[in-house]
């Protein structure tokens, strides 16, 4: 090999301005990978608070068993709903569904080792998180459970389990918590509370300082700290101080940057609140701009049904007419009773008012109120009496 051969000399590519500036801001602006809050509904107050509001009111409606627009209590099916299995009741069995898709945004219920076919006999709740699931051809194949216990993997197949998921624009195979766009503010809430404890706790900051003009030496400011702590310290209130040469005390404030923490904990409150759908009042939360009136909570007891609650409880009927009733080719059909929920139920002096104007109205009879109300009808209610302010009117 000669002196002067030739060598390949890679050559370094070269990078461009925008390449190297969007690398430096994604440096400036990178997001730490440690996480502060790790599991929201144990670590975040208001978001289990949230949860919790969701899960128990979802479970106050009753979901029926209905052939031919009948409710069926003594079938098969409505007793399947009623107790999914020998540990669990219908209560359970809601609570704990609206409580994982509240948290991640989807639930799974499966059949039991003891399935092969046709129609199950027990329902269990899984947890989405130990749920992984196998895709061949665009499809979920299989899903690969661990259990919590031994760590043990096995195998579920899609005809075993019911999957209720939120939609996702980043996996079309599972649900998202809602909880995804909100992890800056859950996060700044954590550390906000972290911070608001150890000022609590003083840190080892001095609620105040003794200031004097006089000259003092090392055992005299100490004498002076030990006499001050022993008669006004140890959390004693409504106490008169006493200062000699020319001492004052001088109490010290929480900084305007501190004050912020609590309005930005308030802003991410309400934003929490927003996603969930649960208004202020549900929250037994009063804010000082809001009326103080029962009818104000009212509205938004009723605000929270019609709007959050009704909407979810539809969406899981839905699912369930899907992958239950019509997997099983069923005649029967599943929906939940919202009879029964104060909320939604008009005040006696409303329903009287209403009934009295559609029966002024000739929208209804005497008789059509009395059947709606379960009492007993009028000999003469099934006709219609003119009031005596209503006159007739020829367009003619």
């Amino acid at each position: 090999m000669g002196l002067f051969s030739k060598k390949k000399v890679k050559q370094k590519k070269l990078r461009s301005f925008t390449e190297i500036n969007n690398e430096t801001v994604a440096d400036d602006f990178s997001v730490q990978e440690k996480k502060t809050c790790t599991d929201p509904y144990l670590q975040h107050a208001w978001v289990s608070v949230c949860i919790d509001i969701l899960t128990r009111n979802v479970a106050r409606a009753e979901f029926e068993i209905k052939k031919n627009g009948k409710t069926e209590s003594d079938s098969k099916l409505a007793k399947l709903f009623m107790y999914p299995n020998k540990n669990m009741c219908r209560f359970d069995l809601w609570k704990q569904t609206c409580a994982w898709w509240s948290l991640d945004g989807e639930a799974f219920w499966w059949f039991g080792d003891d399935y092969c076919c046709g129609l199950p006999t027990e329902i269990y709740i899984l947890n989405p998180r130990n749920m992984q699931h196998v895709v061949d051809g665009g499809k979920i194949i299989k899903w690969v459970y661990t259990e919590g216990g031994t760590g043990k993997p096995f195998i579920i197949l899609p005809d075993e389990i019911i999957h209720f998921k939120d939609w996702n624009p980043w996996n079309e195979f599972r649900g998202v918590s809602p909880l995804v766009s909100l992890g800056l503010e859950v996060e700044q809430d954590l550390l906000a509370a972290k911070q608001n404890s150890g000022l609590l706790k003083e840190g080892g900051v001095p609620k105040g300082l003794l200031k004097t003009d006089q000259i003092l030496t090392e055992t005299e400011a100490e004498i002076l700290a030990r006499t001050w702590d022993s008669k006004y310290g140890h959390g004693m209130k409504n106490r008169v101080a006493v200062l000699g040469k020319g001492t004052e005390y001088q109490p010290l404030t929480f900084s305007p940057d501190v004050l912020k923490l609590y309005d930005m904990k308030k802003w991410n409150l309400y934003t929490l609140l927003a996603k969930y759908g649960i208004p202020p009042r549900v929250a037994n939360i009063q804010d000082s701009k809001s009326s103080l009136s029962g009818t104000d909570t009212d509205s938004q007891h009723r605000a929270f049904w019609n709007f959050t609650l009704i909407p979810l409880l539809k969406n899981f009927e839905q699912i369930l007419e899907v992958q239950f009733f019509r997997r099983f080719n069923l005649p029967e059909t599943g929906e939940f009773n919202l009879n029964n929920i104060p909320e939604l139920q008009e005040s006696e002096d409303a329903q009287s008012n209403r009934d009295i104007a559609e029966i002024n109205a000739g929208l209804k009879t005497i008789n059509d109120v009395l059947r709606e109300r379960g009492e007993k009808e009028k000999p003469w209610g099934d006709s219609w009496w003119k009031p005596n302010s209503v006159s007739e009117f020829d367009s003619e």
